[in-house]
């Protein structure tokens, strides 16, 4: 079957890429105008909800609103977004604060055109309606992609994990080791791999559990 070429308002469907600049945005918000440069020396945590009024999505704001204060110790700002109008938007914050007794402390964007949407990957091309799929994208400092991910529109995300996430690319960053499987900050690090045959059999006799892993302790802090 042949596929139509996208339209001049309609941008193909691309999934960005971790490493790559965040693409450049300007959105009206529940609190004001925001663009990507608004962020430039902070991380921002970027992530769309397939629409509001919805049970998991509302799970979803309330959970971030209550870990709100633990991203902003991390220096990290929240921004969601769909695809509903501003109004919409402004209409479910007040039914949550209304109904939920729960204040959203960050902006959400709207994205009638979906042209945001389209650009970061949130509108999946089989699937059958516009609503966006539920994407996380960590952004740094510098304005990079970090981190990532989407899950379908039943399941909710886990904020401890991008909590998790957020801390471990800071260790990174400030330590230069890595973080393995459920590590968790405070813990310790591993380095990166050996990349001579002598480094390999240097760490081996100095103690490492095994040539190609050493666990590390990180920054203090």
């Amino acid at each position: 079957m042949a596929e139509a070429a996208p339209t001049a308002h309609e941008a193909p469907f691309r999934t960005p890429r971790l490493g790559e600049p965040a693409i450049p945005f300007r959105v009206r918000t529940t609190m004001g105008e925001r663009n990507l440069a608004d962020y430039r020396g902070r991380w921002l945590l970027l992530f769309s909800h397939p629409a509001d009024f919805t049970p998991v999505c509302t799970s979803e704001f309330i959970a971030f609103a209550r870990a709100h204060g633990r991203f902003r110790a991390l220096s990290c700002e929240l921004l969601g977004l769909s695809v509903d109008s501003l109004f919409a938007h402004l209409a479910w914050v007040r039914s949550i604060e209304a109904e939920l007794s729960v204040t959203i402390p960050f902006p959400i964007a709207e994205d009638i055109s979906m042209a945001m949407a389209r650009a970061y990957g949130m509108i999946h091309p089989g699937d059958a309606s516009t609503a966006t799929v539920r994407g996380s994208f960590l952004i740094d400092p510098a304005g990079v992609i970090r981190m990532l991910a989407y899950y379908p529109m039943t399941t909710g995300r886990s904020i401890e994990e991008l909590l998790r996430t957020l801390s471990a690319l800071q260790e990174s960053d400030a330590s230069g080791v890595s973080t393995p499987a459920d590590w968790k900050p405070g813990e310790e690090g591993v380095l990166p791999p050996p990349l001579t045959v002598q480094d390999a059999e240097a760490r081996k006799a100095g103690g490492a559990p095994a040539w190609y892993y050493q666990p590390q302790a990180g920054a203090k802090r």
